[in-house]
C-alpha cells in the first residue's frame, strides 16, 4: 500500500478536526480512497470522512486494508507537513504506518498500528425534511454568536428562513438567515421545525469550514443533525450530532 499526496492540506486539516472528537479510529483503505467512520467516546457524535483516490497523485491499494491509528499522534506528525511537502503514506513491513514528508529534505515518521476492540461503525439511515445549504462562514458566525449566551443552540427552519437561537439565564441571541443567493433553505414542511444541539460539539465540527467553502445542514424536529462538508472529487467530511433533549 502506498499513497502520495502532492498537497497534504486536506489530510492534515481533516485529521486536526476529527481528532477534536475522536481519540482512536480505524481507517479503511479501499480502491476508492481512505475512509473513517467513528463515534466520539460519549456516543454523542459520529464522524464520517472520505479522502477519495482522485485526491492523490499516486494511489496504490491492492487489497482493502484496515489500520487502527491514534489520532492525536497522527495529528502531531501531520502538523509537521508544510504546504510544499509531498506526503506519502505506506504500510511498513514491521506493521507500522510510515509517513514521509518530502521537499528539500526527506522526513520519515512511523506510527504504531493499534488494535481497536470496538465493533465496526455504521452510518445510521436518517431522513431529513430540512436541508440548508450555506457558506461555511455563515454557520460559523451563527454558532459563535450563540456561544456568547448559552451552551446549546436551537436550529429552526420555516419556508424561506433558517433560524439559529440560543438562550442563557438572562441573555438571548437570535440569528435569522434568509433564503437567497448565499443560503438555500429547502424544507418539505409547512410548519416550523426545530431541534436543539450542543454548542461545544458544534464548535469542533464547524472547524471543517477551513476545508470547504459551503456546508449542508440537515435536521428534523428533535432529531439528529447532519453537517456535510464536501470538496468535489477530493473529500467528504460529515458529522452526525444527537439532539439535546428539551428537559436538560
Amino acid at each position: 500500500m502506498k499513497l502520495v499526496l502532492a498537497d497534504p492540506t486536506y489530510l492534515k486539516d481533516s485529521i486536526a478536526v476529527i481528532s477534536e472528537l475522536v481519540n482512536e479510529a480505524r481507517f479503511k483503505f479501499t480502491r476508492d480512497g481512505m475512509e473513517l467512520i467513528a463515534m466520539d467516546p460519549a456516543n454523542v457524535a459520529m464522524v464520517v470522512f472520505k479522502l477519495l483516490s482522485s485526491a492523490f497523485t499516486e494511489y496504490n491499494v491492492e487489497k482493502d486494508t484496515e489500520l487502527g491509528i491514534n489520532l492525536a499522534n497522527f495529528k502531531q506528525v501531520l502538523r509537521r507537513a508544510k504546504a510544499n511537502d509531498i506526503l506519502a503514506l505506506e504500510l511498513a513491513e514491521e506493521g507500522k504506518l510510515q509517513i514521509q514528508l518530502k521537499s528539500n529534505t526527506i522526513r520519515t515518521f512511523s506510527l504504531p498500528i493499534i488494535d481497536l476492540e470496538e465493533k465496526e461503525q455504521r452510518v445510521p439511515n436518517l431522513t431529513f425534511p430540512v436541508t440548508v445549504l450555506t457558506a461555511a462562514h455563515v454557520l460559523n458566525d451563527a454558532i459563535e454568536d450563540a456561544d456568547i449566551v448559552a451552551e446549546s443552540v436551537t436550529f429552526a427552519a420555516e419556508p424561506g428562513k433558517f433560524l439559529v437561537s440560543a438562550e442563557g439565564d438572562l441573555s438571548k441571541a437570535h440569528i435569522e438567515i434568509k433564503h437567497g443567493e448565499e443560503t438555500k433553505v429547502n424544507t418539505d414542511l409547512k410548519a416550523k421545525v426545530k431541534a436543539k444541539y450542543s454548542i461545544e460539539y458544534l464548535k469542533k465540527m464547524i472547524q471543517a469550514g477551513k476545508l470547504a467553502d459551503s456546508v449542508a445542514i440537515n435536521f428534523n424536529q428533535d432529531y439528529p443533525l447532519k453537517l456535510e462538508y464536501k470538496v468535489v472529487d477530493k473529500l467528504l467530511l460529515s458529522f452526525i450530532l444527537a439532539p439535546r433533549v428539551e428537559n436538560d
